[in-house]
């Protein structure tokens, strides 16, 4: 496909294992409108997954066990053991109703009143009986041993569950002749998006949405609200999104780093796989790779991503991949057809700029270099003669008046840097760019042949024609 900054990515005809990532919802409508495809759970619309429950345990579980703490430590502090007893009793009771956390809790504050009490004062060597200190929150520490209740999968889920939403796309499928009408189809695609923002704005993938190509856009909160939404900024070379709700005082995800992410940390998915009816799922696991390079069905290469065993199944993609402090880390992108246990994360750090340009100014305007191109690790020269360099982008076209023509930028010449940031692949070149501002110069490193050379590159303001406009 072509990429406006850009890239012809040629799809070669190979059974190799990079050519079976599919995304993970499973609905890129851009190639199929396959209505009646029973097979791929979650592609259009599917009567089996409409209604959802949420079940607020988890959250009523800590905030039981909080008040359990306060209620016990007050009443040691006024020092009335037979109230404690009774109200300990009756704490246990409702930990009986509300499940084995709160239980838990309550007896292990029950087992630390109980030894207090018994506490007798005790002889000097002088043959002095001393008193027994008064028991205040400073001399006496109660532990309430959670561990073998609470997990850390407990404690993300109820910080962040609350700010994963489901989206609804619909999308205009084929068109029915019924004598002179004609009547539109319709199919609806269900993924995952995470909250950035109180005042409505929401993080998902492009092909969420469709790369920006529905007839309508559906969000559906934690708190079974539902609202429509417009698009404020997609790409789809990053296969992100940023849509906007009309609602104040949304919870929100914690930001991470992505950058600070080690082999064998723990990883936590939440998202909607299969359609709303299981919205909110938690799976956990660990992060398996970094820096992992795929290519999906439609040729578009995706680099640098988060590889993780976190169960990601159809319909999580625009969810998150949450640290074990429950601070989001990636958005869920993509899965393997042929195997289990790997799924890919686009890293938040890529994201970030564009979020906090958004939230300040309303909009995103993405900058190019005017240019189409492709990986060179999928250049073939002709006559056998080796490419100067194995990673890049070799420039197939250059658009008049844009950057890179004013530039002197030809086609034929293989990018392998901007600025001092590296250009391995489209994916990285268009993540570059997201670092600089209109009217912003920077060095441009490039072969032109078997010479590198440096140039000066301007971004301005610059309008793909109409008929790549659709591409990007």
């Amino acid at each position: 496909m072509n990429n406006q900054f850009g890239s012809n990515d040629n799809q070669n005809n190979s059974n190799s294992y990079n050519d079976q990532f599919k995304y993970d919802n499973n609905q890129n409508v851009h190639h199929q409108f396959d209505l009646n495809n029973s097979a791929q759970p979650n592609n259009y619309y599917n009567p089996e997954y409409q209604n959802y429950d949420p079940n607020p345990q988890i959250e009523l579980q800590y905030a039981e066990e909080d008040r359990i703490r306060r209620i016990v430590q007050e009443e040691l502090r006024n020092k009335k053991p037979k109230k404690i007893w009774l109200r300990v009793i009756a704490l246990i009771l409702v930990g009986a109703l509300l499940g084995t956390g709160v239980t838990y809790g309550a007896l292990n504050i029950l087992r630390a009143s109980k030894k207090v009490s018994k506490e007798e004062p005790k002889p000097t060597e002088s043959g002095v009986v001393e008193e027994v200190p008064e028991y205040t929150q400073e001399n006496l520490q109660i532990e309430i041993d959670l561990g073998e209740t609470s997990t850390v999968e407990n404690v993300v889920a109820a910080k962040t569950i609350p700010a994963i939403v489901g989206i609804t796309s619909k999308l205009r499928g084929q068109v029915q002749q019924f004598y002179f009408y004609e009547i539109p189809e319709y199919a609806e695609a269900v993924g995952s998006g995470v909250i950035v923002d109180s005042s409505g704005y929401i993080l998902t993938n492009s092909h969420v949405v469709n790369n920006g190509s529905f007839e309508s856009l559906t969000v559906s909160f934690s708190d079974d609200q539902e609202t429509e939404a417009e698009l404020i900024w997609n790409d789809q070379t990053l296969d992100l999104a940023i849509i906007k709700v009309e609602r104040d005082n949304l919870p929100t995800v914690e930001m991470g780093d992505s950058d600070d992410v080690s082999v064998g940390d723990k990883a936590i998915a939440v998202g909607n796989p299969l359609g709303l009816s299981l919205q909110s799922t938690l799976t956990s696991g660990y992060i398996s790779g970094l820096d992992r390079t795929i290519r999906l069905d439609d040729g578009n290469i995706m680099d640098g991503l988060i590889q993780t065993d976190a169960a990601i199944n159809s319909g999580n993609s625009g969810g998150a991949l949450f640290n074990a402090e429950g601070k989001i880390i990636g958005i869920n992108t993509a899965r393997p057809q042929t195997a289990d246990g790997i799924g890919f994360a686009i890293p938040i750090n890529t994201a970030k700029p564009i979020i906090e340009k958004v939230i300040t100014e309303g909009s995103f305007e993405s900058l190019y270099l005017g240019i189409s191109g492709i990986n060179v690790q999928y250049v073939f020269p002709v006559d056998g003669e080796e490419l100067p360099t194995d990673t890049g982008v070799m420039v197939q076209e250059v658009f008049s008046d844009s950057p890179a023509a004013k530039a002197g930028i030809k086609p034929g010449d293989i990018i392998t840097a901007l600025g001092s940031d590296p250009v391995d692949s489209m994916n990285s070149l268009k993540t570059n760019l997201l670092k600089y501002e209109l009217n912003d110069t920077v060095t441009i490193t490039y072969f032109r042949g078997d010479e590198e050379k440096t140039t000066e590159i301007t971004f301005s303001l610059f309008v793909f024609p109409n008929e790549m406009s659709k591409k990007n």
